[in-house]
């Protein structure tokens, strides 16, 4: 990948999405902001509020992909970019590419946010263990009628794909 030219506006949302997550400190959220933005046009913000809404999804990213869907009245944001105050978590990140954004910036680093005792690294190193060996145990049960809504799914003529 060729190295991308990071430009003045580009600078300006990641400040804004710093901006985000400090005040979201002192709303009582998390450390955490971000901004998603389309040709050059903030759609939506967020903070981190999990502890705020005791929800464990309600990261930064995530809020402002829901606002973004929501504004958008589309569940893709082709064409989106996401500004960050910290590098995704692998929830935020898968997100984000279920989104379709078309570009990710981010400040603070996954290296950083550990340093502040949010290491989200043991995630990335369950993903590559097997099963059995996870700390969640990941337990698959046989079942014979599981692939009858996958099969009526796929038979499904008015479906929208995503």
């Amino acid at each position: 990948m060729k190295p991308v030219k990071i430009t003045k506006q580009d600078r300006e949302f990641i400040k804004m999405a710093c901006d985000i997550a400090s005040e979201n400190i002192d709303r009582g959220g998390g450390p955490f902001g971000a901004v998603i933005v389309k040709d050059g046009e903030v759609i939506a913000t967020g903070g981190n509020t999990v502890t705020l809404d005791n929800d464990p999804t309600a990261h930064a990213e995530v809020n402002a992909i829901r606002r973004a869907c929501s504004i958008t009245r589309n569940f893709k944001l082709d064409g989106c970019i996401i500004y960050s105050s910290c590098e995704p978590c692998p929830m935020c990140l898968s997100a984000l590419y279920w989104a379709g954004v078309k570009r990710i910036y981010y400040a603070n680093t996954k290296i950083d946010a550990a340093n502040i005792d949010f290491d989200d690294n043991f995630i990335y190193e369950e993903i590559d263990k097997p099963y059995e060996m996870r700390y969640i145990p990941c337990i698959h049960v046989d079942d014979p009628h599981a692939i009858d809504h996958f099969n009526k799914w796929a038979a499904k003529t008015d479906k929208i794909e995503y």
